[in-house]
C-alpha cells in the first residue's frame, strides 16, 4: 500500500487550473459573460465551501473521447470507473465515497441527474466534453442548488460560450480497442454584433475492453445567443443516441484471475449444448435537451436569470432469457406434443419512456459589502416503464410486442433558496443559505408497490470566512442536506429519507508560484442510504438506510510551479468511513458488529501531476491515481475487499500554428495505465442464507464480482482549427 502511495505522490500530477496549455486562439475567445448563467450555483473563495474547477483548457489535452466522469478522475476525493473498462460507454464517478446518485449534477444551472434513479448517465451525452467551457466539482453538501440533494458532492457544468469570431474545427481521435471519436465544430462569430450561432456533430464508437462491450453513440450539441450590453439569451439543444452492448455484470474472482475480460451477458446454451452470446444484448436509448436561457442586468446592482428546459428520453434494454416461466409474463401453460410447457426462450425489451420539463430562476443584488441570490425552480417529471416480448420460442396466447408489465411515475420537485455573503470588514464574512423543497413522489410497478410520498426538507447552510491576508484565506460552514429516497430504494423495501450535517473547516494559501487548498470535513448522516454491495436484475446498485454514521476526512491540494517549465499539482485525502453500532444476521442470528467501514469508502486517495511545457506548443503530463482499498460490503468481510491500486498516465499535446485558411493544428496523445497495471475500480459484493445444503442449520454464503479495467491502451488525435 504504502509503495503504490509512494509511487503516486512521485510519479504523477494533475493540473486544477491551466497552466500553459495551449488552445486554439479562437476558442479562448469565449466570452466570460456566460458565466452569469451558472452564477447561483457556483462559489469563489470568499464562501466557505470546498470546491475544485476545471476548465476547457485544462480538459482539451486528454479530451479523446473518454466520458466526463474519466476527465475528471484526477480531482481531489474522486474515483472513477468504467463497467466497459476503458473510460467509453458507461462510467461512473463517486466523491468522498458517495456514489454517482449522490452527487448533485446540474447543466448551466438545470438539474440533469435522473428523477427516479437520481442517476447521471453520461453514455447519453457521448463527447460532451466538447461542448464544456468549465465545470465546478464542490464537494460535501455545498451551496443550494436545483435538483436532488448533494449528499457526496454537486457537480455543475457551463457549456459553450458564445464566440466572437466565427471559427471551424475538426477534430478525429482514434486508439486501443478500436475507439474513433470524430466531430464537427463550428461558429459564425456575432453576427451584426449580436446574434450568435454554433454547434456540434460527434460521432463515437468503440468495442471496449471487456467482451463485446461495444459502444455506438452520436450526439449534438447546437446554440444560438443573442447579446446586447444588458441581456444575453441562449436557446440551446443537444442530446445522444447510445447503443452499447451490456457490460454491468461483472465478473467473479475465478473468471477474474483466467479470463479478465469475459462478459457474461446474454449468455445461453444453443440446442447442441454449446455455449453462445446473444448478438443484441445492448442498451439502445436516446435522450434530447432543451434549455432556453435569459440574463439581464437590470441595474448596476440587480441582475436575473430565468431558464425554460425540456428533456424528452426513451429507450431499452433488451435481453435474450433462457428458459423462463411463463409465469413472469402473465403468460398460460401451453401443451406441445402431448407435454405440458411452461417455460420458454425469448427475447426482451424493457423500456423508459419519460419526460422532464420545468423552470429555474434567481436574481442577484450586489452592492458594497452585499452579495445575495435568490432563486428556486419548479421541475415535472413522468415516466413509463414497460415490458414487451419481442420473440419467443413458445409464446403461448401472446401477440408479437405484448407488453408484460406497464408502469407509471410522476415526480415534482419545488424548491425556494436565499444565499448571502456579508462582508463585515475587510478581514471578515458572513454566509448563509436557506432551502426549502419539496418533493411529491408517486410511481406503481410490481417491484415497488404502489409509491404515494410527500417530502418537506429545510436545508440550512451558514459559515464564516476570514483573510488573514492577500495570501491567506480560512473558512468554517455548517450545511444541513435532506434527501429522498430513489426508486431503487423503494424496489428494496421500505426506505426513509435521509440526512445529513456536514461541517467544512478550511484553509487556502495562494501565492505567484503556490497555491494549497487544505479542508478538514466531518458528514453526520442519519439514516443514511449507502450501497450494500448488491445489485438488481439490471445491474443496478442496491442501497439500505444504516441509522447513524459518518465520515471524517482531510484534503489536500496543490498547485506549486516549479520554473516557467515545470509545474506538481498534487492531492490526497485521507478519510475513516464507518456506519455505527452496525446490524447484521449472519447464520442466522442476528449479530453486532460495532463500527464497520461503509462500502465503496477507499481510506485513502491521491494523485498527483507533473507537467513539463519547455515551450508554449508543447506540453507532457504524467498524472497518476492511487485508491486505497476498500470494502464492497458494509461487514468487513474479507471476501468483499477491493484491492488498492495505482494508475498512471501520460497525456502529450502540440500545437502547430499555420499560416493561411487553416489556423492551427492541434496533436494529442494518452497513453493510459502506461506500467500495465491489473486493477479493478468496481465490484459487487453480496449475502444469502444457505437452508439447503445443511439440513437444520442456516448459512450465510459470501460472493463477490469485479469490473477489470483496461492494460496500458493509447489514444491519438487531431484537431483542425479554421
Amino acid at each position: 500500500m504504502l509503495s503504490g502511495l509512494v509511487l503516486a505522490l512521485l510519479l504523477t500530477s494533475f493540473s486544477i487550473r491551466a497552466q500553459q496549455v495551449p488552445t486554439d486562439s479562437l476558442e479562448g475567445k469565449k466570452v466570460v459573460l456566460d458565466e452569469v448563467f451558472v452564477s447561483a450555483v457556483r462559489v469563489t473563495k470568499a464562501s466557505p465551501v470546498t470546491f475544485s474547477n476545471l476548465d476547457k483548457a485544462d480538459i482539451a489535452p486528454r479530451n479523446l473521447g473518454q466520458d466526463i466522469p474519466i476527465l475528471m478522475n484526477f480531482l481531489p476525493s474522486v474515483v472513477t470507473t468504467s463497467d466497459a473498462g476503458a473510460g467509453v460507454g458507461y462510467t461512473g464517478i463517486r466523491v468522498r465515497g458517495s456514489d454517482a446518485t449522490r452527487v448533485n449534477v446540474t447543466i448551466n444551472g438545470i438539474p440533469y441527474n435522473d428523477s427516479e434513479s437520481h442517476g447521471t448517465f453520461w453514455v447519453n451525452m457521448p463527447d460532451f466534453a466538447s461542448s464544456t467551457e468549465s465545470l465546478q466539482l464542490q464537494r460535501g453538501v455545498g451551496t443550494s442548488t436545483n435538483g436532488a440533494g448533494a449528499f457526496g458532492a454537486s457537480l455543475n457544468l457551463l457549456t459553450d460560450g458564445y464566440s466572437e469570431e466565427a471559427f471551424a474545427q475538426v477534430s478525429s481521435s482514434y486508439g486501443s480497442f478500436n475507439t474513433l471519436r470524430n466531430n464537427l465544430k463550428f461558429s459564425t462569430g456575432l453576427l451584426n454584433d449580436h446574434i450568435e450561432l454554433s454547434g456540434r456533430l460527434s460521432k463515437l464508437d468503440s468495442d471496449g475492453y471487456i467482451d463485446r462491450a461495444s459502444s455506438n453513440m452520436d450526439s449534438y450539441f447546437l446554440q444560438a445567443a443573442y447579446k446586447d450590453d444588458n441581456t444575453l439569451v441562449k436557446a440551446l439543444l443537444f442530446g445522444g443516441h447510445q447503443i452499447t452492448y451490456q457490460a454491468w455484470y461483472g465478473i467473479d474472482a475465478a473468471t477474474l484471475a483466467t479470463d479478465r475480460t469475459f462478459n457474461p451477458s446474454g449468455i445461453y446454451t444453443d440446442d447442441d449444448g454449446n455455449t453462445q452470446f446473444y448478438e443484441n444484448e445492448v442498451d439502445n436509448y436516446k435522450q434530447d435537451h432543451f434549455q432556453l436561457l435569459w440574463n439581464e442586468q437590470w441595474s448596476e446592482f440587480w441582475s436575473t436569470n430565468v431558464a425554460l428546459h425540456y428533456t424528452r428520453g426513451r429507450g431499452f434494454f433488451e435481453q435474450f432469457r433462457e428458459d423462463d416461466d411463463f409465469a413472469t409474463y402473465g403468460l398460460r401453460p401451453l401443451t406441445v406434443n402431448g407435454e405440458l410447457v411452461n417455460t420458454t426462450d425469448l427475447i426482451r425489451r424493457r423500456w423508459l419512456d419519460n419526460d422532464f420539463y420545468g423552470t429555474v430562476f434567481s436574481a442577484n443584488y450586489k452592492k458594497e459589502k452585499w452579495d445575495v441570490i435568490l432563486g428556486g425552480g419548479w421541475n415535472q417529471y413522468q415516466g413509463d416503464h414497460f415490458g414487451e416480448i419481442i420473440w419467443a420460442r413458445f409464446a403461448g396466447d401472446s401477440d408479437i410486442r405484448d407488453r408484460y408489465y406497464e408502469d407509471t411515475s410522476d415526480k415534482s420537485d419545488f424548491n425556494l433558496y436565499a444565499k448571502a455573503n456579508y462582508a463585515l470588514n475587510g478581514k471578515w464574512s458572513l454566509y448563509g443559505d436557506l432551502q426549502y423543497r419539496t418533493v411529491g413522489y408517486r410511481a406503481n410497478g410490481e417491484d415497488t408497490g404502489i409509491v404515494d410520498d410527500t417530502f418537506n426538507f429545510f436545508n440550512p447552510k451558514a459559515g464564516l470566512t476570514f483573510d488573514l491576508n492577500r495570501n491567506n484565506n480560512f473558512y468554517f460552514s455548517y450545511a444541513v442536506a435532506n434527501r429522498e429516497p430513489n426508486r431503487n430504494d423503494y424496489e428494496n423495501g421500505s426506505p426513509k429519507p435521509e440526512r445529513l450535517n456536514d461541517f467544512e473547516l478550511g484553509w487556502r494559501y495562494v501565492n505567484t508560484d503556490v497555491q494549497v487548498n487544505t479542508n478538514l470535513y466531518y458528514m453526520k448522516y442519519r439514516d443514511q442510504l449507502v450501497l450494500t454491495g448488491e445489485l438488481n436484475d439490471v445491474g443496478g446498485p442496491l442501497r439500505a438506510n444504516v441509522g447513524d454514521s459518518y465520515r471524517l476526512g482531510l484534503e489536500i491540494d496543490a498547485n506549486i510551479r516549479l520554473s516557467d517549465k515545470f509545474s506538481l499539482t498534487p492531492n490526497v485525502a485521507i478519510s475513516t468511513n464507518k456506519n455505527q453500532d452496525f446490524v447484521f444476521q449472519r447464520d442466522g442470528v442476528l449479530q453486532e458488529l460495532g463500527n464497520t467501514n461503509i462500502a465503496f469508502s477507499p481510506g485513502i486517495i491521491a494523485g498527483n501531476l507533473f507537467t513539463y511545457a519547455p515551450k508554449p506548443e508543447l506540453q507532457l503530463i504524467l498524472l497518476s491515481k492511487y485508491v486505497g482499498e476498500q470494502y464492497m460490503g458494509n461487514i468487513d468481510a474479507e471476501s468483499s475487499k477491493l484491492s488498492a491500486y495505482t494508475q498512471t498516465d501520460f497525456n502529450v499535446q502540440y500545437e502547430w500554428k499555420v499560416n493561411g485558411v487553416l489556423d492551427s493544428v492541434v496533436f494529442s496523445g494518452l497513453v493510459n495505465n502506461i506500467f500495465d497495471a491489473k486493477f479493478e475500480s468496481n465490484g459487487y459484493f453480496f449475502t444469502f442464507d444457505d437452508g439447503f445444503s445443511n439440513p437444520g442449520t442456516v448459512t450465510t454464503v459470501e460472493g463477490a464480482g469485479f469490473y477489470p479495467q483496461a492494460g496500458i491502451n493509447v489514444l491519438l488525435g487531431a484537431t483542425l482549427n479554421f
